[in-house]
């Protein structure tokens, strides 16, 4: 079994910068394709970012890009999502998750996901 663990998530102000951490641990995955997505009350979940095992490519919803920054280290088994200039509408719960496709906005095909962690952003 894998299991992920997302961390880092917290109540900041506009303009504020968070950093999400997620660690993977348990089975081992080849090459795994790691993502971020998160979910507003009311809402669908959504794809943030996702990145490939090398870490040599990465994809992210438009409303992200330019603010926040998925990075991995592979030694650590952990996978990072860095977000500056954080608004309002980032509010959500994100997850973490892991899969074999690259690149994959949808949440249908990742396999192993963390229980998310709270980031709220106030106005």
């Amino acid at each position: 079994q894998v299991q992920l663990v997302e961390s880092g998530g917290g109540l900041v102000q506009a303009g504020d910068s968070l950093r999400l951490s997620c660690l993977v641990s348990g089975r081992t995955i080849t090459s795994p394709t790691m993502g971020w997505f998160r979910q507003a009350p009311g809402k669908e979940r959504e794809f943030v970012a996702t990145i490939t095992w090398t870490g040599g490519s990465a994809r992210y919803t438009d409303s992200v890009r330019g603010r926040f920054t998925i990075s991995r280290d592979n030694a650590k088994n952990t996978v990072y999502l860095q977000m500056n200039s954080l608004k309002p509408e980032d509010t959500a719960v994100y997850y973490c998750a892991a899969g074999l496709i690259y690149p994959s906005t949808s949440a249908a095909e990742y396999l192993y996901w963390g229980q998310g962690t709270q980031v709220t952003v106030s106005s």
